[in-house]
């Protein structure tokens, strides 16, 4: 059934078409439309082209808030509010300070990649050029201290040992001290023995017959071909061996020694 007030145009009271006037605009500054049932009978109540006088409510109206900009800090579309309290923004992205100690921390560490790398590289040189080195200082040694130590005379058994044992290290050493005395020593004197060793060399002048088997910057292995002539009154005439000796050389404080000799 309709409204009986909806009928009769310009009816009501004033106090009460003011009041309805009022909540229509507060509605509207507040941004809710007006409830439908009240607005219709608003329109029906209000007659076309009359004008309405709306008296401000005893405490005043109530001012509409202000519009945020985008750039204020409490804005919602502001970069900070995507931001997590920490710091962290809410993309997953780490924060600009992480990225900032992260850098250095790896560059410290590609650093001592280098200068290790560096470092092998330069310790390896350094090797290769004592190991150089070494080759061609035991190729001396071992070409001078042949002769001296495979070779003795019964006339003076004492003095040769004695040079032969300056030339010598370690064990060897002393095993040649044990072998010469009981061995050598007895047999050269009862049999007047005289062996003279010498580096072979070639026939048309070359160098001698020696070479590097290995080296390090503090051993070094030497082959040699040695020729032995060896007199005695066992033998009618002199006899001449042609032997191939490995010799092994260790640097020591006084400089390369003998450390071992094979016969091959």
């Amino acid at each position: 059934m309709a409204n009986p007030t909806a009928r009769t145009r310009g009816t009501g009271s004033p106090a009460r078409r003011t009041m309805t006037a009022a909540a229509r605009a507060a509605a509207k500054r507040a941004g809710r439309p007006a409830r439908p049932e009240r607005a219709g009978r608003q329109e029906e109540r209000t007659p076309s082209g009359s004008d309405l006088l709306v008296e401000p409510p005893a405490d005043g109206w109530e001012a509409p808030p202000e519009p945020q900009s985008p750039q204020s800090p409490k804005s919602p579309q502001s970069p900070e509010s995507f931001e997590s309290p920490e710091g962290k923004p809410e993309d997953g992205a780490p924060p600009r300070e992480i990225r900032r100690s992260v850098l250095p921390a790896v560059l410290g560490v590609v650093l001592v990649a280098a200068l290790a790398a560096a470092a092998v590289l330069g310790w390896q040189y350094r090797q290769g050029r004592q190991a150089e080195q070494a080759r061609g200082e035991a190729l001396a040694v071992a070409g001078k201290a042949a002769p001296v130590v495979l070779s003795y005379d019964y006339r003076h058994l004492d003095r040769d040992f004695s040079r032969a044992r300056a030339l010598l290290t370690g064990h060897f050493r002393d095993q040649y001290g044990k072998t010469t005395k009981a061995v050598v020593a007895p047999t050269a004197t009862k049999y007047h023995g005289v062996v003279k060793a010498t580096v072979a060399t070639p026939t048309d002048g070359g160098a001698p017959a020696v070479s590097v088997v290995s080296a390090t910057p503090h051993r070094a292995v030497v082959l040699l071909f040695v020729n032995q002539l060896t007199r005695s009154t066992q033998v009618s005439k002199p006899r001449l061996d042609l032997n191939r000796v490995r010799m092994t050389l260790t640097r020591t404080s006084d400089g390369w020694k003998v450390s071992g000799v094979d016969a091959l």
